[in-house]
């Protein structure tokens, strides 16, 4: 099993940065690729980013090419979101995921989830 708890969300002016923490409880949290999503009010869940066991290849939507970066520290169970030059459509709770079930890591179809953080970016 695999906890996942986000922090690092709030309330930020446009082109403003965040950076986004997730904490993971398990040992084998180097082994699991991560994702980041968010859902924006009466959105889909959509994807942000992902990163490969073990600090390997990163993939990030269109959207946020450029912005956000995704990092991890196998040694402290943490994989962080940066995010850059904010826009109030980045408006959303973000979640983190482990585990991807599918090999299309951008499909919302993870073992593990952790509860979201909320990021506002005003205009």
């Amino acid at each position: 099993q695999v906890q996942l708890v986000e922090s690092g969300g709030g309330l930020v002016q446009a082109r403003g940065s965040l950076r986004l923490s997730c904490a993971a409880s398990g040992r084998r949290f180097s082994s699991y690729a991560m994702g980041w999503f968010r859902q924006a009010p009466g959105k889909e869940r959509e994807f942000v980013g992902a990163i490969a066991w073990s600090g390997g290849n990163t993939y990030y939507a269109d959207f946020v090419k450029g912005r956000f970066t995704i990092s991890r520290d196998d040694a402290k169970n943490t994989v962080a979101l940066q995010m850059n030059s904010l826009k109030p459509e980045d408006t959303a709770v973000y979640y983190c995921a482990a585990d991807p079930r599918d090999r299309d890591w951008s499909q919302a179809r993870y073992n593990y989830w952790g509860q979201g953080t909320q990021v506002t970016v005003s205009s």
